[in-house]
């Protein structure tokens, strides 16, 4: 459950605010002034902060969130107090409180600042998340040159605020490059927040985005804090951008150009500050070209674009990915490590992954359970990719032994080699030459000059 710290020198502030919290599911401790609220937040690591501002002892309130800022800074803080002017709770604010809330409290505003509150601290957590599975540097697994143009693009664009166009097929990592954006920018220790916008039901987009009131529509019995608020000095990924339609899309670009939001139900405009980080797999040229995305909101995306490769146009990468997706899934379940023979990543090579670094991810961790602790082999690897889709007759070509006891000449050999593998490469690709090279790791002159020398060019 949720936990919450109360800090008030007050006894019936307290125990009255402490038994709502409690009826509400909060897990409430609580403490009489700044230096033991202190003690107890280091003791604790609450969920939330609800910190009285005028507090006797070398600790005040604003002493406190100070002191909490410094040292917890993922951790939301909300202010209260019967007798503070406005500097106050301007100063509160500037330090870092996550709301300002006057005596005498009323229960609902308590709740839904601690409901708020607790919601950002959801997003934090997501967010420091994403630093993990990204690691220390933040950088994606691989050292491929498309991928190193990749790193060098978000070294570059992330200390800015430039919103950036994140494009790829499905699975190529894209949420991993917002995540990395994010952390190389000033806004790192501020919320990191992802929208799905394929995810969100066509009528619901705009309380997602936004927010709503209480009674704003039918079953809206709370007010709720949408995507763009939770964001506010922080990054909003709006991933799958081009699912939305056609009335979000002018809402969308309204909030980016005006950098403020209305919540539903709601008729006072509310300023918000946030780096919008957008990615599709859809091509939104061909979708501005069609209409069915608005040129004016692809612009304003498409201020930094950073495109993607796709798994299979770095091959080269592949055995550092494996071994990054082996490690963490034995750290993650404790299970032996397997070993790897050269055969089943030379098949890993020649697949197309369609589903990109999640679809290895999946096939490795697939396989570390499995064969824990064992040798990962070629027949293992057939087991778990569709034959129909990685190209057996490739692969066979490229592993199919050799009779111990064979006498042939070395150059007829490697002719007749050569020959199976661009003719299975033709017929995977129905006899597409262009799409044998890519496959082959070749370029289109290269192989119509190695199929005319072996009699294919017909």
């Amino acid at each position: 459950m949720p936990s919450v710290l109360i800090v008030d020198d007050e006894p019936n502030i307290r125990r009255m605010v402490g038994a709502l919290l409690s009826a509400e599911g909060y897990d409430v401790r609580d403490a009489a002034d700044g230096a033991a609220g202190l003690a107890l937040a280091d003791a604790l690591e609450p969920d939330v902060a609800l910190v009285d501002l005028m507090m006797p002892g070398e600790l005040d309130g604003l002493g406190l969130l100070a002191k909490l800022r410094e040292r917890r800074p993922d951790l939301p803080v909300v202010m209260m107090s019967g007798r503070a002017a406005l500097t106050d709770a301007v100063r509160a604010t500037k330090l870092g409180a996550f709301t300002f809330l006057e005596k005498p409290l009323t229960p609902e505003g308590v709740v839904l600042a601690l409901a708020s509150a607790f919601e950002l601290r959801q997003a934090r957590r997501a967010a420091q998340a994403l630093r993990d599975d990204l690691g220390i540097s933040g950088e994606m697994i691989g050292d491929s040159p498309v991928l190193r143009d990749v790193r060098a693009m978000i070294a570059r664009v992330g200390p800015t605020d430039a919103r950036v166009l994140i494009t790829g097929e499905s699975g190529t990592g894209k949420e991993l490059v917002a995540a990395g954006l994010h952390v190389a920018s000033p806004r790192r220790e501020r919320p990191f927040v992802r929208v799905n916008c394929a995810a969100i039901p066509r009528d619901l987009v705009e309380s997602e985005m936004f927010g709503h009131e209480r009674g704003a529509f039918t079953g809206a019995t709370d007010r709720r804090i949408g995507r763009f608020e939770l964001a506010h000095t922080g990054t909003l990924f709006l991933d799958e951008v081009g699912d939305l339609h056609a009335e979000a899309q002018a809402k969308l670009l309204r909030a980016i150009e005006a950098r403020e939001i209305e919540r539903v139900g709601g008729g006072k405009p509310i300023k918000v500050d946030v780096r919008i980080l957008a990615a599709t797999n859809k091509d939104l040229t061909r979708a501005v070209a069609d209409g069915s995305f608005r040129e004016d909101l692809f612009f304003r995306l498409n201020v930094i674009p950073i495109a993607l490769p796709p798994l299979r146009d770095r091959p080269g990468d592949l055995p550092a990915l494996v071994a990054h997706f082996a490690n963490r899934h034995r750290t993650r379940s404790g299970r032996p490590l397997v070993r790897w023979t050269s055969d089943a990543l030379a098949a890993f090579a020649a697949y197309r992954w369609p589903g990109n670094v999640r679809e290895l991810a999946n096939v490795v961790e697939r396989l570390g359970i499995l064969h824990a602790g064992q040798e990962i082999t070629l027949r293992d690897i057939h087991e778990v990719l569709p034959a129909s889709v990685h190209g057996s007759a490739l692969m066979t070509a490229e592993m199919e032994a050799p009779p111990t006891d064979f006498v042939v000449p070395l150059s007829e050999a490697l002719d007749s080699y050569e020959r199976r593998l661009i003719a299975a490469a033709l017929t995977q690709s129905d006899g597409n030459v262009a799409e044998a090279a890519r496959r082959l790791q070749t370029d289109r002159p290269n192989l119509y000059r190695r199929m005319r020398r072996l009699g294919l060019a017909s």
